[in-house]
Parts: C-alpha cells; structure tokens; sequence
C-alpha cells in the first residue's frame, strides 16, 4: 500500500525508452482485453503449507489457527447496486489439528444466514458479542478433524450496504458518468466486512470466486481471470471466475466491478480504467513493464504471472494497493507526464515483501512498508538514475521529521503495541520511511553487495510465509551479521526497532538538485524575495515539492503575509496546478496561513479527492486554524464526506467529527 510521499521524477528522467525484454506469461489481446496463457517466468518451488510454529497471536483476530484454520476460499457472490450488498455463499477449506472441534473466523457487519457442510447438513454456530474494531467471532462446530484431510464449510450470507471494506459509487462518482462501479479494499481488517473468514495476515489462503454482476460491466480481481468473456446468467447478468492458486494473507482478496477496459504494456503487464481514462492511463503507466525487468534483476522472479494495475476512480482511499496480479491505484497517479510513477515501483515491490513476505501482525506492518518503500527507490534508482533515487529519498525524510515532532513517541517505534486499537494507527510514515531508512544504513554499513545478497536470499528463505520482527533479526544475524560484533554494533537494530526516534547512526540523504530550491526557497520565505525569481518552470515535480515545503534548517516556521501568498500563486499559477502532489502542497501552505483565496480551490480538491493521503492533512489544517478554518473544514466535509471511501472517513471522522 503506498500511503507515504510517492515518488515524483522528471519527465526528462522518464524519457528512458524501454528496452527491457520481461519474457511472456500471458498474451493479451489488445482489443478485447483477452488473455491467451502462455510461458510463465521462472518460479520458485511452490508454496508449501505455513507449519504451526509460524502462527503468533494476532490481538485483531478472533481466529485460532493452531486449532483449525482456513486455507481455500471459494466465493460465489453476485453483486447488487441497488441494494449496494454483496450476496451468495462462501465455501472454506479448513484444516485442524487431530481432534479439534470447532473453527473460530472473522465477520464484521455481515449477515449470516446458514452454516452448512457441503451436503447440506447444518452446522452450529454462534456469533460472538461485536467489537467495534474487531468486528465479531464466529465460531463453527465440526467434526472432530482426523488427520490432515480439511473439512468444508458452506457459509450463506450478505454484505450490508456500509461494508467498510465495499464502495459503491453512482455514476457520477465515475469518469464515465453513465453506469456504476464498485471496489473493495480490505487492509488492515477490513475483508471481513465482505468475507467471513479468519481475518489474520499470518493465516494465508488460496482463492476462487465467481461473481455476478450486471452484463455491461466487467469484474477483475486479485486472480488468474478465467472467463474473459464472462459467462451468461440470469436476469441480464453475467458471471466471472476467477482463480489464484498461490496463499496469500486475506487482505489481498480484492474485487472492482465497473466499466472498464483493459490496453497492454507488453506479454505479461497491462492496464485497466474506464475506457474514457485509458489512453491516458496507458500512456502515463508504460514504465511498469522497465520496471517489472528492474525489480526481478535486484531480488529475484517475479512470482505471481501478470502484473497489471487498475486505475479506480478518485474516491480509492489510498495511492495504490498491492492486490496480487492487479495493483489499485489511484488516479492521482496520471499527472500528465509520468512524474509520479513511483506508485508503481512501491506496489510493484510489494510483490516480494508483502505478498510474498507478510508481517504476522499488524504490530510488524513496518515489514511491509519499510521494505517496499527501500525496494521502490532501488527500482527508482535502476530505471531513472541515482540523482532521481535520492531527491525521493531526501522527501520521505522531511516527511519523516514531521511525523517524528508530531507523534507520541511510542508510536515512533518500528515494532508497535497496537492491541485495543485500530491497525490504522500504525499505517504512517514510521513504517514507511524510517523502515526505509533503517534498511539504508544498513546497506551503507554493511556495503550494497553484502546486503542486496542478504535480501535476495531473505525473499528466498522466507517466501509464503508470515514474518515477525524478531524472526527478521535471526535471519539477518544469521546470514548478514554472522556473529560480526563490530557490524552488530554499528548497525544498531535494536534501536531502530524497540527504541522512539531516529538512532544516531541515521545519516540524512542529501541531494543536489535541491541546492537551487534550498536557495530559491530562503530567498522567498526568510528575505521576502519576489516569487518571480523562483525558477518554478525548470524544476521537476520533486523540486517543486521540496520548495512548497520548505523549512529553515533550524526548523523554525516562516510566515508569509497575504500579498506574498498572493505573488505565490499569481507567479506560479498555484490554483490552476494540474500535479495533484504539488497542488496538495499548495493547498498545505495556504490554508496554514489563512489565505482566504485558496479555500476554493481546496474546496475543488476536496471534491474531487478522495485519497486519505490528501484528504486528511488538508482537514486537519483546516481543523488547526480554529474559529477561521473550522467552519469551512465543517461545510466542505458535509458534502464531501458521503463521497469518501470508509476508509478516509473514519480518519476524517476523528478530526471534524461526523456531520
């Protein structure tokens, strides 16, 4: 999931043509968006069953998978945009130890009809007193289990039409504007709004699914698309199966119905959006396949077949998410000149560590993301230059000192304590960057051939299954460290783990394409200098970004008065900028200094937005600037809100209150 500042390079830096062969995997007919199979990728063995040793005590889960849990789900939904639910049945496989009894999931909001084996035959059940972060348990009796042959476990239900994990949007809410659409998005804890099942990222399941849906619109989802075409149901419908045979944590169980069409990059990586947005998409994405090269050649193969994205429509509440085959991503992404790219290389990496090395818990998200957003900048780094790598790198860790100042210390730790609360309060910059910049100082002590053969071999030992902080430091004292003391104590792991803040072995990134912003940007903030002196027209989209936040080195704020706000923007043309990232930090500076002039524009933005990314900070400005910024953080969210994702509302929600 990219929830950190994406990656923004130069249209100059992105004029590299591709050149990379990416070998085939499947053949796409450009058409009609048809997949033909063809020769996979070298893979690695295939995944063998996570042993119960693997399991650790997931405090967002009521599942208990040492006892019994599920390994296959196999859906049979058919959608409803009437009545904005999701309805049919689920069939698990389930597993236990000899004896067991009973099955403990996962269900939230859900209402449960019938449980049943596969002959019919009812089975007992209970649903468990609700939480409201956890949701429910619902316990199932079985069979006493014998051996290690699974039992099935037919489950009857519907989603509600406020499924957390579920937007539907009307036709307005798309690019189109004549048929409807609707996606999921299921991290941290949310599939089990749509799904029941054990709910748990240390508990990974193969999936199937068929879905029914209205005939002119298609299903895609986080699978192997069996039906192409779609099959014919009843009532103007038609049905999509679907198949992924690799285990994957719950939270990558991703579906989107809409009307979409799909264009190829090369034989295995593509693209789908709206047919009115795809020629853009398709243009603006094209590096994914450079990418895909650039990836396999730092860590290994890419192991799940085709890489494809899906832009969504504005209200997906994050910069993209790492679904497995097929990356939702926002539109934000499609800047015109493929400065913001980045997305891709972060979910592109997700693949490795993520997907295919998953944090146990949510306590060890850092896992995920510090490792994706390292792997992203070596992306970066390979495909458009060291320069390009570092000006990324310098963003992230101005972004991660304010993160610092404004956090309680506690939750500054790589290694959280998120029981009792919500896996989204871990869902910050923390993990991101500082994960990131851990992994850098070690590459820097122990030198980048040591280290990039100590990650590759990481993704190797460690694939398919679910990883903890602590087995993170065996592994790599085992196989990077290997009992050196001077290394040990130079690296400093505990530190960066256990302890709040940045250890003193952090080294800032410096980069020199921002020396001219540094100077441009002292010469407007701190000596009142004209905006018209800025070199805004020869700055990439990083530059502009460094300059709009801009801090004195001694971290001191700068005010700008109203008439240099408005030289600002009449010199830059601020208001008009098309760069969602630019125009936010825009939005930033001038709502933080009460510039009556710019609350339309955010006003615009906020409408047409719904990235939590964006949509927080810009409220939580508001909401900071009191009796001045409240009362418009109250009127834009009272018809913005019903248009965002759960996801960003229950962030929002905790800011402005719910109107």
């Amino acid at each position: 999931m990219t929830f950190n500042l994406a990656g923004k390079v130069s249209a100059l830096a992105l004029a590299t043509a591709l050149a990379t062969s990416l070998g085939a995997c499947a053949t796409p007919n450009l058409s009609t968006g048809d997949f033909t199979p063809g020769t996979p990728p070298a893979q690695a063995a295939a995944p063998e069953a996570t042993m119960a040793s693997d399991y650790v005590n997931d405090v967002h889960s009521y599942a208990r998978p040492a006892e019994a849990r599920v390994t296959h789900v196999d859906l049979d939904l058919s959608a409803d945009f009437a009545a904005k639910t999701l309805s049919g049945k689920v069939t698990l496989d389930v597993t236990g130890r000899p004896g067991a009894t009973q099955v403990v999931l996962d269900a939230k909001n859900l209402d449960i009809r019938s449980v049943t084996d596969t002959a019919g035959r009812a089975l007992p059940f209970t649903l468990g007193a609700s939480d409201a972060i956890k949701g429910q348990p619902l316990s199932i009796t079985l069979p006493a289990f014998r051996g290690s042959e699974a039992q099935q476990v037919v489950i009857t239900y519907a989603t509600r039409p406020d499924a957390a994990a579920l937007q539907w949007l009307t036709p307005q809410q798309t690019a189109g504007g004549q048929l409807p659409y609707l996606f999921s998005q299921g991290q941290a804890i949310l599939t089990r709004t749509w799904i029941p099942t054990q709910d748990s990222p240390g508990i990974r399941q193969t999936y199937t699914a068929r879905i029914v849906a209205p005939a002119n619109l298609r299903a895609v989802m986080s699978a192997q698309d069996l039906t192409p075409q779609g099959e014919d149901a009843a009532n103007g419908m038609k049905a999509w199966r679907f198949n992924l045979d690799k285990p994957i944590p719950p939270y990558l169980i991703a579906l989107a119905v809409g009307d979409i069409a799909f264009e190829a990059f090369d034989e295995r990586t593509g693209v789908w959006a709206e047919p009115s947005q795809l020629e853009a998409s398709h243009k603006e994405l094209m590096p994914t396949a450079e990418m895909v090269g650039a990836a396999e050649a730092l860590y290994g193969p890419y192991q799940w077949g085709r890489y494809d994205l899906l832009v969504l429509p504005p209200s997906f509440p994050f910069g993209g998410m790492e679904n497995p085959m097929l990356t939702f991503a926002t539109p934000t992404i499609i800047a015109g000149d493929r400065s913001l790219v980045s997305l891709v290389a972060h979910e592109l990496a997700h693949s490795w560590s993520g997907n295919l090395v998953t944090n146990a818990t949510w306590d060890d998200f850092w896992l995920n993301e510090g490792f994706t957003s390292y792997f992203e900048n070596r992306i970066m780094e390979s495909v458009y230059g060291h320069d390009a790598a570092v000006q990324e790198q310098v963003l992230a860790w101005t972004g991660l000192q304010e993160e610092l100042a404004s956090l309680d210390p506690a939750d500054t730790r790589l290694k959280l304590e998120l029981e009792g609360r919500d896996p989204d309060d871990g869902m910050n910059t923390i993990a991101y960057d500082k994960g990131a910049a851990f992994l850098r100082t070690i590459e820097r002590i122990a030198g980048r051939e040591k280290f990039d053969a100590w990650m590759r071999g990481y993704f190797e030992r460690n694939a398919w299954r679910p990883m903890t902080t602590e087995r993170f430091l065996e592994d790599i004292r085992t196989h990077l460290v290997k009992g050196d003391a001077a290394m040990e104590s130079a690296l400093m792991m505990d530190q960066w783990i256990y302890q709040p803040g940045l250890p003193s072995n952090a080294v800032a990134p410096v980069s020199n394409a921002f020396t001219a912003v540094d100077q441009a940007a002292e010469a407007f903030y701190v000596t009142k200098g004209p905006a018209s002196a800025v070199p805004w027209a020869s700055w990439n989209t990083q530059q502009r970004q460094h300059f709009l936040s801009w801090r004195p080195k001694d971290g001191a704020k700068t005010w700008l008065s109203e008439a240099q706000l408005a030289d600002l923007q009449a010199a830059l043309n601020l208001n008009a900028e098309g760069n969602a990232e630019v125009k936010f930090a825009w939005l930033q500076v001038a709502l933080a200094h009460r510039y009556q002039p710019a609350v339309q524009t955010a006003d615009d933005f906020l409408s047409h937005m719904g990235r939590r990314k964006f949509v927080l900070p810009l409220f939580q400005t508001l909401w900071d600037q009191g009796d001045w910024g409240q009362p418009i953080a109250t009127r834009i969210y009272a018809k913005t809100r019903p248009l965002y994702h759960p996801v960003t509302t229950t962030s929002v929600d905790a800011v402005v209150g719910r109107p």
